[in-house]
């Protein structure tokens, strides 16, 4: 496991310093000064002389590249150029309110999608196998901007079960000190803490339901063919030989070994989840990344994009990286097919 987590940690080493030299030329390939689109300062701003970028100028873009890479590490990451507000304390808060909308998703599509997956796998052919898969299919060809102005327009305008967009009733005055609606209520404990509550999940029940359409889908689909390929295996066999229930082999033998399948392409649904959220925050004006790099595109704000783009190239990087541990941890077979050990 030594050698498989050192390989994993080098691996994402240069892909992150890849990550970093490419946001980096973004400030020359933008229109502009170059020190202007990397640190966010007009050059008649009294610290222009001060910012990294022109301390390094004079000697060439390694040292540059160098100055960058090390401003990153002490979070100055420039400043916006529409509000001067320093990027890294904006991403911060952004990515609280991001992270909990995919955490969330995910918990709400891997008990259901693994769940209908299994029920799938064990009666193939039959009428509840036709229609769960029939459902994941359409569900996962829905294009997930269609389904959240849908969902708009159905549930939030003609029926007004919910509210249409933002995170909370701005009645309440939440300050955001994480970008986490809800750890944000609980730090500030409002004189009318469970409407406060109550309004945030209010919020949140659109873009979670929406976003959490594609990938409890996928894992059906993925569940169903895993669960499939383990239950036409000899030990499957020889487990209801011996007189197994069908309750301790699916729970033993059977669902532990079809997560093996499942996870190892986790990797591909988080891409997806996180390119998704990008266009659910927009529609629902949620205050996640995603609404903040999309404002910044069209207000070109270059130190903006860059911190907005290597903020999700890291969280995609690192995600399949932690996905590839835990799944070599928890199998052990993966580290010996890799390295040909018996």
């Amino acid at each position: 496991m030594t050698r498989y987590l050192l390989r994993q940690c080098i691996l994402l080493f240069f892909t992150l310093l890849a990550l970093t030299l490419f946001t980096f030329c973004l400030s020359y390939w933008f229109t502009g000064e170059a020190m202007t689109n990397s640190s966010g300062l007009l050059p008649e701003h009294p610290d222009y002389a001060d910012t990294f970028a022109a301390r390094a100028f004079d000697r060439g873009v390694v040292a540059q590249y160098i100055a960058y890479v090390q401003h990153l590490f002490q979070g100055d990451w420039g400043r916006s150029l529409l509000d001067g507000a320093p990027v890294f304390e904006q991403l911060k808060v952004r990515f609280g309110a991001s992270f909990e909308v995919i955490f969330l998703v995910l918990l709400l599509a891997w008990i259901p999608g693994v769940s209908l997956g299994v029920l799938a796998a064990l009666k193939p052919g039959k009428a509840s196998d036709q229609l769960i898969l029939g459902c994941s299919i359409a569900g996962y060809s829905i294009p997930v901007f269609w389904l959240a102005q849908l969902a708009i327009l159905v549930i939030a305008v003609h029926l007004g079960l919910t509210p249409i967009a933002g995170q909370i009733n701005p009645l309440y005055e939440i300050p955001a000190l994480t970008g986490s609606i809800l750890v944000d209520i609980t730090l500030a404990r409002p004189d009318n803490l469970s409407g406060a509550y109550l309004s945030a999940l209010q919020h949140m029940i659109l873009p979670i339901l929406v976003l959490a359409v594609m990938p409890m889908m996928l894992l059906i689909r993925l569940t169903r063919n895993s669960m499939l390929d383990v239950l036409a295996k000899n030990y499957i066999v020889a487990s209801y030989a011996k007189g197994m229930s069908t309750r301790r082999v699916l729970w033993s033998h059977a669902i532990p070994n079809a997560m093996q399948q499942v996870i190892r392409q986790l990797g591909s649904l988080m891409s997806l989840l996180i390119a998704n959220t990008l266009i659910v925050e927009v529609i629902f004006s949620w205050p996640g990344i995603g609404s903040w790099l999309v404002r910044s595109i069209f207000e070109r704000d270059y130190p903006v994009i860059q911190g907005g783009l290597l903020i999700i190239g890291m969280l995609i990087l690192v995600s399949h990286v932690l996905l590839n541990l835990f799944h070599a941890w928890r199998y052990p077979q993966v580290r010996k097919d890799l390295y040909a050990s018996s």
